[in-house]
């Protein structure tokens, strides 16, 4: 049988709501040793995520107040997901098309994990996909 996201997502991802400001943001990053926050709507929903690098590219470089820039200013509003039906291969598919690392898994509109690069390279042969992502240029 082939394997599907769930078998390898993280299962209850990090998040913050979309008001919550960057500097949360950053404290979530560090306190769990992750590079990026999943950003929650009002109503729930994936709305957006956040990098460590969309920090410093988005919101530092550009002299905001950590303490007064919501998340939802900085973040990406064009997410691409994936389900946890979804065979693996579509993941690493996504993955390179977009030039993208981590994958949010949202089943019915709800965010209930994510995938990222190195979730996969343990069953899988990712150098393509992360040359070509190397290769591409920045996206955030």
């Amino acid at each position: 049988m082939r394997p599907t996201v769930s078998d390898l997502m993280t299962p209850d991802p990090y998040g913050v709501g979309a008001g919550a400001t960057i500097q949360e943001a950053a404290q979530l990053m560090r306190d769990a040793d992750i590079g990026d926050v999943l950003v929650v709507g009002d109503d729930g929903r994936l709305c957006g995520i956040v990098t460590d690098r969309d920090l410093v590219v988005r919101a530092v470089a550009e002299g905001s107040d950590p303490a007064g820039t919501q998340v939802e200013d900085v973040c990406n509003h064009k997410v691409v997901s994936i389900t946890s039906r979804d065979p693996v291969d579509a993941a690493l598919s996504l993955m390179r098309e977009h030039n993208i690392r981590r994958l949010p898994v949202v089943d019915r509109d709800n965010l209930v994990g994510i995938v990222t690069l190195g979730d996969l390279s343990a069953d899988h042969d990712v150098t393509p996909v992360v040359a070509d992502i190397s290769q591409a240029p920045p996206n955030n």
